[in-house]
């Protein structure tokens, strides 16, 4: 019997009997797949860094340091950030295994270490899912956090509360675009995204995608999640901000006529920044998996020259180091 959407509400437009879609047209066609495969192979791309792993690693990378008990927010690599509230913490994204990839032998792998280990971590309140790219939701992950936080709060888009309820997770919130629900003292919006979902060669689009804003007393924050750039995306500020934190993707843009349905560039996610007023931005989407053909430095020295051409201040929005931590105060007073 065919699968059909238990979710589908023919007044939503991102509804399809069979899944879910975009608000925009999709801009990839029929061999294009194979098309990039046979380019970006022909090529050797992506190639190493200017100087190399280990440099790059050496440059860009710390340990992730928990001490204290200000407010604050962790970049932990590709798309994966920690909040800690009141006391209480968050995760974003969390990919902290060797590979992105269903199968431990192959696949992209990371190239730079984790920021820090499921280990690491005081307490955890809440994790928050974007969509189920393996880049994003990483299986040997989970299991380890349900392992130490058998009560922890998972909140998901629609179609993905089942993968967790089978993997033992007691507490499962999912959402559709514009829903939100109260977590961990914060108010957690699902909001709209340009990308898709597939995690096995029968489930393409079957499960939502989306980005996430956090309202706290305190925090205002946009995390768009994967996403390539589109208009509609303004709508997200219009409706919720204005925030005084945003995390948007920087790297995965290459070739541009291939990834840009899927993911903005960074002139793409300078456009965003300013036209959403200019809060504290970090890059996020870079830095450990090759997933396009960019090399992993390319992204930050491609941030600098899009806001240096914008002439914008690159204190507001910048590439961090992995692991590094930004006290909330610095950014919410500012």
């Amino acid at each position: 019997m065919a699968w059909k959407n238990p979710w589908y509400d023919p007044a939503l437009s991102h509804h399809t009997p069979d899944g879910f879609c975009n608000l925009e047209p999709e801009l990839r066609q029929p061999g294009d797949v194979q098309r990039w495969r046979r380019e970006r192979r022909q090529q050797g791309l992506p190639v190493p860094p200017a100087q190399g792993y280990e440099h790059f690693t050496r440059q860009w990378c710390q340990p992730a340091d928990l001490s204290g008990n200000e407010d604050a927010v962790w970049w932990l690599g590709h798309a994966c950030l920690l909040l800690r509230l009141d006391g209480r913490y968050t995760l974003i994204d969390p990919a902290l295994s060797s590979r992105a990839s269903p199968l431990w032998f192959a696949g992209p792998r990371r190239k730079t270490p984790p920021a820090l280990a499921v280990d690491d971590l005081p307490s955890l309140d809440s994790v928050l899912i974007s969509h189920n790219h393996y880049d994003h939701l990483d299986r040997p992950t989970i299991k380890k956090l349900l392992s130490r936080f058998p009560q922890v709060q998972f909140v998901v888009p629609l179609g993905l509360g089942k993968w967790f309820a089978r993997r033992g997770a007691a507490n499962i919130a999912e959402l559709d675009w514009w829903q939100s629900v109260s977590v961990a003292g914060l108010n957690v919006h699902a909001v709209p995204a340009r990308h898709w979902s597939m995690r096995t060669l029968l489930d393409r689009n079957r499960s939502l995608w989306c980005g996430w804003v956090i309202k706290h007393p305190r925090l205002s924050f946009w995390f768009s999640g994967d996403s390539g750039y589109s208009d509609n995306l303004l709508e997200i500020p219009r409706r919720l901000g204005p925030f005084h934190l945003a995390a948007l993707p920087i790297g995965a843009y290459a070739p541009k006529w291939f990834m840009r349905g899927q993911h903005m560039d960074p002139d793409q996610a300078v456009s965003l920044h300013q036209a959403m007023g200019q809060p504290h931005t970090v890059a996020i989407h870079w830095g450990v998996f090759e997933l396009a053909d960019e090399s992993l430095d390319e992204p930050p020295q491609v941030l600098q020259q899009a806001l240096a051409r914008a002439g914008l201040d690159s204190g507001r929005f910048r590439a961090w180091r992995i692991g590094s931590r930004v006290l909330l105060n610095n950014i919410c007073q500012d």
